[in-house]
């Protein structure tokens, strides 16, 4: 009896460690490089930025409910397909597609301010990958403070921004307990708010400069800084 429990052991251990060390090899394989992944979430990032009116280029022509329509076709296209990806890989990190190509996938979800739900549901899944360092910590704030915004909440990392045009100066919207962002700013890798803001305030009077010094203003509104 004795010996026959001890064979019954052996062939238990046995079974149990080639099973893990199959469920090892099909994890590690689920985790390799996806090369095709990458390339196609580069050409969704490309579609993005178009649909975005950063490349509008033969399009100028169109009317404006024109081009809407053409751009919010393209965002519920990369939406549909980022989600198709979501639901077989969560949220894909470096390990499998890259840091480019985990940064493209975060920017389709981060331009989805149209589908909140959509936003919450992939932020989920990216604190994961940014728990197991496979993810970057400044996208996920920046998507939390969408994702707050977007359901009614106030943002976390003062991250989205309104201006004051009178004194050309950034703003951020709706913050929980301002007192301490600059704490939770620093602990996901962004720099105090106070220079955020001033940066935002510089690229929008370059942006705007005409208007700006149209109205007598030379220069935009600075926070004082550290």
């Amino acid at each position: 009896m004795k010996k026959t429990f001890f064979v019954l052991l052996f062939i238990f251990l046995t079974v149990s460690c080639k099973e893990e060390k199959t469920n090892s090899l099909v994890i590690k394989e689920e985790n390799k490089f996806n090369q095709d992944l990458a390339k196609e979430l580069e050409e969704i990032r490309q579609t993005d930025q178009f649909a975005a009116d950063i490349a509008r280029d033969e399009y100028e022509k169109l009317s404006e409910q024109e081009w809407k329509t053409i751009q919010d076709s393209l965002h519920l296209e990369n939406q549909k397909r980022i989600k198709e990806i979501s639901d077989q890989y969560g949220f894909v990190g470096y390990d499998l597609v890259g840091e480019r190509g985990s940064q493209s996938f975060w920017l389709v979800v981060q331009h989805a301010d149209n589908n909140p739900e959509f936003q919450k549901n992939i932020l989920g899944k990216m604190k994961i990958q940014v728990l197991n360092k496979n993810a970057d910590p400044v996208s996920f704030g920046l998507l939390t403070d969408r994702v707050k915004l977007n359901t009614g909440q106030k943002q976390v990392y003062g991250s989205q921004v309104t201006y004051n045009w009178e004194i050309c100066q950034a703003i951020p919207r709706d913050l929980a307990d301002s007192k301490n962002v600059n704490k939770r700013r620093s602990e996901i890798g962004l720099e105090p708010i106070e220079e955020y803001l001033n940066r935002m305030s510089e690229m929008h009077y370059k942006m705007n400069e005409t208007i700006f010094k149209k109205n007598g203003l030379n220069g935009p509104t600075l926070y004082k800084t550290e």
